[in-house]
């Protein structure tokens, strides 16, 4: 049984992206995103693709492993793709994090790129 083809192009743009966020030089991702895209990156705003593709390729370590647990992907009424992706990611030495990110994809242009993208690492600062 084959896949929706939303699902195969979320589950491939999904591939795309942590494939060049882990193994390339980061500023590639703004390829991603056209130039009115949002990021909220840890609860901080970024509007645009200069602004994304500045966040992203600055961020303070130098080897990152993104590790994929699962991936949901839907339709939405006005022609575009939901992705919720969860995993672990691992920076430098530290230990392994869990990782949440959501990445709205629209088509522009016969090419599908992340309108919005929100990323938030699995932890919590709870008081106890």
């Amino acid at each position: 049984m084959s896949c929706p083809i939303w699902e195969t192009i979320g589950r491939g743009f999904v591939q795309e992206y942590y494939n060049q966020f882990d193994n390339t030089n980061r500023m590639g991702l703004g390829n991603l995103y056209p130039d009115n895209a949002c990021l909220t990156w840890e609860g901080s705003p970024f509007q645009g693709k200069e602004a994304i593709t500045g966040k992203l390729a600055n961020l303070p370590f130098k080897r990152i492993k993104h590790i994929i647990t699962e991936q949901d992907c839907q339709p939405t009424p006005d022609s575009c793709i939901l992705v919720m992706v969860f995993g672990q990611l691992q920076v430098d030495d530290d230990p392994p994090m869990a990782f949440h990110q959501v990445f709205m994809l629209k088509c522009v242009q016969d090419a599908w790129v992340c309108t919005n993208d929100v990323f938030r690492l699995g932890i919590h600062n709870i008081p106890v």
